[in-house]
């Protein structure tokens, strides 16, 4: 059993940490922060929670903080990298949901987060936590940095093929659509019932905070340097990440599918469908799956991936990392099914 604090959870991504870690087998959750929301019960901003919890939210206190045997930062991008170094010091965990520790070059976080990095000497050290590419290296990791939801989907899409080396002719595209609640919960008139509904528009094109993330893991996989075109999309959905992958290789689709087939067959979270299948977002509505399918013509190459953005592309995974920092399942309080309809 051990103890964990959630810094910053009073939104979607921190609720749904707060729900997952609740109902963990081998978890006491002994506090939840929040700035605008300190001395309120948690289960008045997440009703869902009324008789799981009596916790209150408190006032962002290192101090309280040193009791927890592992953190969790659900905050805003520049926060966590303002207290990591004191909770490191003291000899806490911490698991960063937000992008504070994703990016290693410090003149490339500055570049597309505007602000200098408050801890560039922890970037180094800071484990990326896709445990389908770094498991050997995140139990024995004082720091882990979450992944982003985008870069989550688009690499488990595309890892089988860049981890093989095989040749691809011309850019990487990911066509990527997401659910509202990936912009988070403040409010915002593009965020409007009435902005969003019966209506779908990319945004952020070839200017994604998440484009340099994918990079850089792609990179970091293969040892070279990919060309990617990635265009996100915001769709009327609550929750839900839809990338549709596109590569041009010479393999043939038999080959391509034994080599997900296999590389994929002993991943408790990723489901590889059968051919001519076509994964939905609702198929992993609430878990911590990333479903999987190809399709191939000739020499095109089409991968779809699906996640919860909430879940596999934050909470969820943040929650398999701590399982596999703390000796636990990997598993564990993440068993639940897909929520339907």
């Amino acid at each position: 059993m051990i103890s964990v604090g959630v810094v910053g959870g009073s939104g979607y991504t921190g609720g749904e940490l707060i729900r997952l870690l609740l109902a963990h087998p081998m978890v006491e959750l002994t506090a939840v922060t929040s700035r605008t929301l300190a001395g309120s019960p948690v289960c008045e901003t997440f009703q869902n929670l009324r008789g799981a919890t009596d916790l209150v939210f408190a006032p962002v206190d290192v101090e309280s903080l040193r009791r927890c045997d592992l953190v969790f930062f659900a905050t805003p991008n520049g926060v966590a990298m303002e207290l990591v170094p004191e909770l490191l010091a003291a000899g806490i965990k911490v698991v960063d949901l937000a992008a504070d520790f994703r990016l290693k070059d410090p003149a490339v976080w500055q570049q597309w987060y505007g602000m200098p990095h408050a801890c560039p000497e922890l970037l180094d050290e800071a484990i990326y936590g896709l445990p389908e590419v770094n498991r050997a290296a995140i139990p024995s990791a004082r720091l882990v940095a979450a992944p982003g939801c985008y870069p989550t989907a688009v690499t488990l899409g595309l890892l089988p093929v860049i981890e093989a080396g095989l040749a691809v002719h011309g850019p990487l595209i990911a066509d990527s659509k997401s659910g509202v609640s990936g912009a988070g919960r403040n409010a915002s008139v593009d965020l409007l019932f009435g902005e969003v509904t019966e209506s779908f528009h990319a945004y952020k094109v070839f200017a994604h905070r998440h484009h340099p993330e994918i990079l850089q893991t792609l990179a970091t996989i293969s040892g070279r340097t990919h060309e990617l075109v990635f265009v996100p999309h915001l769709v009327p959905m609550l929750r839900g990440i839809h990338a549709t992958l596109y590569l041009q290789i010479d393999e043939t689709e038999q080959a391509i599918r034994q080599l997900y087939e296999q590389r994929y067959r002993d991943e408790s979270f990723v489901d590889f469908l059968p051919a001519g299948a076509h994964p939905r977002t609702r198929n992993v509505r609430g878990s911590n799956l990333n479903q999987i399918a190809v399709h191939q013509q000739g020499n095109q190459l089409i991968v779809l991936s699906v996640i919860d953005n909430l879940v596999k592309g934050a909470a969820g995974q943040a929650v398999q990392c701590m399982n596999l920092m703390s000796g636990f399942d990997e598993s564990a309080g993440l068993a639940a099914v897909a929520q339907l309809p």
